[in-house]
């Protein structure tokens, strides 16, 4: 445990200097956070390869509180990805923040490291008390950082949005927190794994606070809403690093509410079935029609989200059937698909920042060929792109594929819910990964190959950019082609009491394993064969069959909205796109085009009437408002006044 503090300690000290340093603030931070995230690094897989819990408690005059910090291998597992991409992040903000006015990047370095202190706090913290104030501050933050280029109005609208989102679900956090901590007697959580189990409602209430509170920040849909707005308009290190760890403090929170809660019913994992079905479906399907590469990005954390809540669903299913081993399953592939997310979504948002760092612009259909002056971007982003996809041999395919086996085994061994749970759990991924192979074909495609469509220029990103996106890509190949090592160094610690389970899975694994080295083998004697073939040949240089065009240009190329054009036609009731088209007339038509637009479902049709409502109802009471200092005391003394009166009375 002395090794963790230490380390937060040395992610402190960056900050403070970033606020203070020259020129070369971030360097020293970065280097800072570096060595702070190597030292928690250890600690958490100290703990993982032990099994036990490293815990430190100290006095506090708070109110109910104490300093009481612990890390057991289901926090060693998110603290994990929040050290490597924090760290990795940091080292990117080097060069991403170069040439920014020096009080701008001092003030992004400090609230950087300051959301990195907050999350690994939030992981680690065994007091309720403490756990909600290093929640506001990392929500503070993050909002803090989202707000960073506060001149602009959609960055401004952005964080509002991100703010109100937020905290409301923190409301739900606090009330289950106060509930809790009443009926246990105490707001340590080593107290709450022994309370009362006998209300099956007042667990299912507690249930649903959690899932909505911490859904929030998971990214949930419908509370999802300002993931594609906040993730755009946040620097893209810091995009990277709320994408990739901090929306997984909400899966962090719910896993370890729903420890304090004894055996779950069956509708726990129904209802995170369906909140990750829809989550899933709904964010790739909108992200499909993004041209914003990192409003793209935010609605694919969105589908991810809702991957991992197929996951934990599945395990609540089988605990609750007594399906043991499809709840092993479920839960391993859940938590690895935490790591592997905070991998590849890490790595695509540093290149899309990459992109926008050489470019200025984020918008896919101005871009292309760019391939050619970033191959390290471009080659990173590549993996990435086919991590994501949930493609072998890389790590998003192993924690899908353990999800997979995990409704395989509740279709085919449990009773009919659980068969028509498994099938709309298969067939729901399926989806997801076909349209998400789709978006990234479209992405890379548009983006990387082809033509330049402007006369954008772009050069390679400097290596302090690059290196941590190489870093980033190599660790999704390695998981990928090793997964029975990585599942059993990462995951395994966390249910260590599943030994018969464990083993089985690991023989599914080395299959995988092996399967993928076999993949490997194959494409190396395909690029030998070739290279065989071809030797002692002359090779020679053509253009590409032009169609019958003596001039080819730009414009006739795919763009990124004709490319998924089929899919969005597809589902348009579900995506209800705005569209703008002037179609091509006569035999030599001289102008043509079309654009569309797909607004989110929950703002349009939830969020934005009911903010709407609220907005007009604060403005009823605006002459509570006076600016006058007296009379906000003598706001607060008949507030006083009231809390005192309704204590005699009780």
């Amino acid at each position: 445990m002395t090794a963790l503090l230490v380390g937060l300690g040395l992610w402190i000290v960056g900050g403070v200097a970033g606020l203070f340093g020259g020129r070369r603030q971030p360097a020293v931070s970065a280097a800072l956070a570096v060595v702070g995230s190597a030292l928690g690094l250890g600690a958490a897989a100290h703990v993982l390869q032990t099994g036990a819990p490293e815990s430190f408690r100290a006095a506090w005059p708070m109110p109910y509180g104490e300093i009481h910090m612990a890390v057991d291998p289901l926090s060693a597992v998110f603290l994990a990805p929040i050290f490597l991409l924090g760290a990795l992040a940091s080292v990117y903000s080097i060069g991403y923040l170069h040439g920014r006015d020096d009080r701008q990047v001092g003030r992004a370095v400090f609230l950087f490291h300051l959301l990195a202190v907050s999350m690994c706090v939030v992981v680690c913290v065994k007091n309720a008390i403490l756990f909600l104030l290093a929640w506001e501050m990392m929500a503070i933050s993050s909002f803090l950082l989202v707000l960073l280029d506060s001149r602009q109005s959609e960055v401004r609208h952005a964080g509002w949005m991100y703010l109100v989102a937020t905290h409301i679900g923190t409301a739900f956090i606090l009330v289950l927190f106060a509930w809790m901590g009443t009926v246990a007697g105490s707001f340590d959580f080593d107290d709450w794994r022994s309370l009362p189990s006998s209300s099956e409602s007042r667990a299912g209430a507690w249930f649903v606070l959690a899932l909505i509170g911490f859904g929030a920040k998971a990214g949930f849909w419908p509370v999802h809403v300002w993931l594609p707005e906040a993730h755009p308009a946040a620097p893209s290190h810091v995009s990277a690093v709320m994408s990739g760890v901090m929306i997984k403090t909400g899966i962090y929170g719910l896993v370890r509410v729903v420890t304090f809660l004894g055996p779950p019913p069956a509708w726990w994992g129904m209802a995170l079935l369906s909140a990750g079905l829809v989550s899933g479906v709904l964010g790739v399907l909108f992200a499909l029609a993004q041209h914003d590469v990192k409003r793209l990005l935010a609605y694919h954390s969105v589908e991810n989200i809702g991957i991992i809540a197929l996951g934990l669903g599945g395990a609540l299913l089988g605990q609750a059937y007594g399906m043991e081993e499809a709840a092993v399953f479920g839960l391993a592939g859940a938590l690895l698909h935490v790591v592997n997310h905070a991998l590849f979504k890490g790595l695509l948002f540093m290149g899309a920042g990459s992109v926008l760092h050489a470019t200025g612009t984020r918008d896919v259909e101005k871009l292309g060929g760019l391939l050619k002056q970033m191959p390290a971007t471009g080659t990173t982003f590549l993996i990435g792109s086919a991590s994501i996809s949930g493609l072998p041999p890389l790590n998003g395919f192993v924690s899908e594929f353990l999800i997979y086996v995990c409704f395989f085994k509740l279709a085919l061994g449990g009773p009919a819910v659980c068969g028509a749970a498994g099938a709309a759990a298969i067939a729901g991924l399926a989806l997801i990964g076909g349209l998400a192979a789709a978006c990234f074909t479209k992405v890379f495609g548009v983006m990387f190959l082809g033509e330049r469509r402007t006369p954008l220029a772009a050069s390679e990103a400097p290596l302090s950019m690059t290196a941590p996106m190489a870093v980033l890509a190599a660790a999704c190949i390695l998981i990928g082609l090793f997964p029975a090592v990585s599942a059993s160094v990462l995951i395994f610690p966390v249910l260590a009491s599943e030994t018969d389970h464990l083993l089985s899975m690991t023989s599914v694994l080395t299959w995988v394993q092996l399967s993928a080295a076999v993949l490997v083998g194959l494409g190396i004697a395909v690029i030998f064969f070739r290279a065989w073939i071809f030797r002692g040949r002359p090779v020679s240089r053509a253009v590409t069959w032009d169609c019958g065009y003596s001039a080819p240009t730009s414009r006739m190329q795919y763009t990124a909205s004709s490319f998924v054009q089929p899919f969005i036609d597809l589902f348009q009731p579900l995506i209800q796109p705005r569209e703008r088209r002037h179609d091509p007339h006569g035999y030599f038509p001289k102008a043509a085009s079309y654009e569309s637009h797909a607004d989110d479902l929950a703002t349009r049709g939830i969020f934005g009437p009911l903010f709407g409502w609220i907005q007009t109802f604060a403005e009823k009471w605006l002459w509570i408002q006076q600016g006058r200092v007296q009379t906000y005391l003598l706001y607060v003394f008949l507030t006083l006044a009231a809390l005192l009166s309704f204590q005699m009375f009780q």
